[in-house]
C-alpha cells in the first residue's frame, strides 16, 4: 500500500485545503493520473498518482490537511477492475447496431459536461452547468466558457429572495487577515496627485505599431508607470524600504509587484529588478505573469519578495481610491481611469486626458516630504517621458555636462 503525502510547496506553507477530488475511494487510477487539486493560501496545485492501483482517500473536499500528512492510499497490488468503460469500448463489435435510447438516457447523453477546471470555476461562481452552453467538442464546457459565464438571477412574480452560501477560499482568508493587519499595524496615509497622460498617449500612438512588430507585445501604460516608479524609488529610497522590528531595511533594487485580477481573487506577482529592464522587457513580463495568474499557475516564488506595488483600479472604472499597503512593503501606487477634463495650460483652458494617482504609505518610515516628492517625480516622468530615458535627470544638464 503506497502512502501519498501532501508535498511541500513553499517554506511558509504548512497546510493546504482539498479543493476538489477528481477520483474517489475504490477508483482504479493510472500512474500520473490527476487525483485532486490542493489549495494553499497563495496558489492552487495538482496532485498526481505516483503509482497505478486502487485509490483510498483520506479527506473530503474542503478539509484542511498539513503538509507531509497522508492524503490518500494507493493499493499497487490490486488488479485493474474488469468491465471498465475502456475495456467495454475495446471489445465492442464495430458493426454493432445502435440500440434505441430511452428519452431520459438521451437527455443524460446530451447533458453538457464541463472540464475539471471549468467545473471548479462554475462551482466557485455558484453557476449550474445546465445554464452554461459549451463551445468544446460535442458541447463540452471549457475553462473559457466557465470564465465567461455569468450568474443568472431568476426573477418572477413571486419576487424570490434566495441566498447562496459560499465557503471562503484559503487565499481569500489569508488576504482578509493581512488587509486587516495592515490597517491596524501601520500608520497608513494616502497622498494624491494627477497626471496629464497626453505625452504618454502620444508616444504610444507614435511607436505602438513598430513596438509590436519588433517585440511581439503591445506598448501599454504599465511599462511607463513601472519605469517612472523605479526612477522615483532611486531618488526616495525610504519608499522602497520596510520595517523589520526596530530596523529599516533598504533595497538597492526595485522588485515591483503588479496587482492582477485572477479567477480566485487579487494576486500580486513580482517583476524582478525592474530598474534594469527596458519597456519591452517589462511589457513581456507583465503579459507572462498576468497569463499565469488567469490560469492559476503562479508559483510561490513569483508572488513573494516585492519591494513596491502598483495597482490599477482604472481598468475597472475607478476614478480615485486609497489602496492598502501590500505588507511588508511600505508603499503602494494606485492608478485610475483616464478621463478628459478641462485643465489650464499656458493660461488657456484645454481638454486633456487626466488620471488621478494615489500613493498610500507607512508614515512610520516615510515622511510627508518623501511621499509627496515621490509622487511628484512619478508625475514628472510621465508628463515628460524624456526623463524615463535619462533615469530622471534633467536632459539639458546632461547634454551640457552640468
Amino acid at each position: 500500500m503506497l502512502n501519498i503525502k501532501v508535498p511541500s510547496v513553499g517554506e511558509s506553507i504548512s497546510e493546504v485545503v482539498i479543493a476538489r477530488w477528481n477520483k474517489k475511494t475504490g477508483d482504479y487510477v493510472a500512474m500520473d493520473e490527476l487525483l485532486c487539486e490542493l489549495e494553499s493560501d497563495k496558489a492552487t496545485f495538482e496532485l498526481n498518482a505516483e503509482k497505478a492501483g486502487v485509490l483510498t482517500t483520506k479527506g473530503n473536499e474542503g478539509d484542511t490537511i498539513k503538509v507531509g500528512d497522508t492524503i490518500c492510499l494507493i493499493d499497487e497490488t490490486a488488479a485493474k477492475p474488469e468491465g471498465s468503460k475502456a475495456e467495454v469500448e475495446s471489445i465492442k463489435p464495430k458493426t454493432e447496431t445502435a440500440k434505441p435510447v430511452a428519452i431520459n438516457e438521451q437527455q443524460e447523453a446530451n447533458k453538457p459536461y464541463p472540464s475539471v477546471a471549468a467545473a471548479k470555476i462554475l462551482a466557485e461562481k455558484g453557476i449550474d452547468v445546465k445554464n452554461v452552453k459549451g463551445s468544446g467538442k460535442e458541447g463540452r464546457i471549457t475553462k473559457g466558457d466557465a470564465l465567461n459565464a455569468e450568474l443568472k438571477v431568476t426573477t418572477n412574480e413571486t419576487k424570490t429572495r434566495n441566498e447562496r452560501v459560499e465557503k471562503m477560499t484559503s487565499l481569500r482568508k489569508v488576504v482578509s487577515k493581512r488587509l486587516v493587519a495592515v490597517k491596524n499595524e501601520t500608520a497608513m496615509l494616502t497622498t494624491f496627485n494627477e497626471v496629464d497622460m497626453k505625452p504618454i498617449m502620444d508616444l504610444r500612438n507614435q511607436f505602438k505599431a513598430q513596438f509590436k512588430e519588433k517585440h511581439g507585445v503591445n506598448l501599454g501604460f504599465m511599462s511607463f508607470f513601472t519605469k517612472a516608479v523605479t526612477v522615483a524609488l532611486k531618488q526616495f529610497p525610504s519608499v522602497n524600504a520596510y520595517l523589520n522590528g526596530e530596523e529599516i531595511i533598504f533595497h538597492d533594487f526595485c522588485d515591483i509587484s503588479i496587482a492582477v485580477s485572477a479567477p480566485k481573487g487579487l494576486v500580486v506577482p513580482v517583476i524582478r529588478n525592474a530598474e534594469s529592464m527596458s519597456l519591452a522587457e517589462i511589457e513581456s513580463e507583465v503579459v507572462r505573469l498576468a497569463g499565469k495568474a488567469r490560469d492559476n499557475k503562479l508559483s510561490i516564488e513569483e508572488m513573494t519578495g516585492g519591494t513596491f506595488t502598483i495597482t490599477n483600479g482604472g481598468v475597472f472604472g475607478s476614478m480615485m481610491s486609497t489602496p492598502i499597503i501590500n505588507a511588508p512593503q511600505s508603499a503602494i501606487l494606485g492608478m485610475h481611469n483616464i478621463i478628459e477634463r478641462p485643465v489650464v495650460k499656458d493660461g488657456l483652458i484645454v481638454a486633456r486626458p487626466m488620471m488621478y494617482l494615489a500613493l498610500s504609505y507607512d508614515h512610520r518610515i516615510i515622511d510627508g516630504r518623501e511621499s509627496v516628492g515621490f509622487l511628484v517625480k512619478v508625475k514628472q516622468c510621465l508628463e515628460n517621458p524624456t526623463l524615463l530615458l535619462t533615469e530622471g535627470n534633467d536632459p539639458n544638464k546632461m547634454i551640457l555636462g552640468l
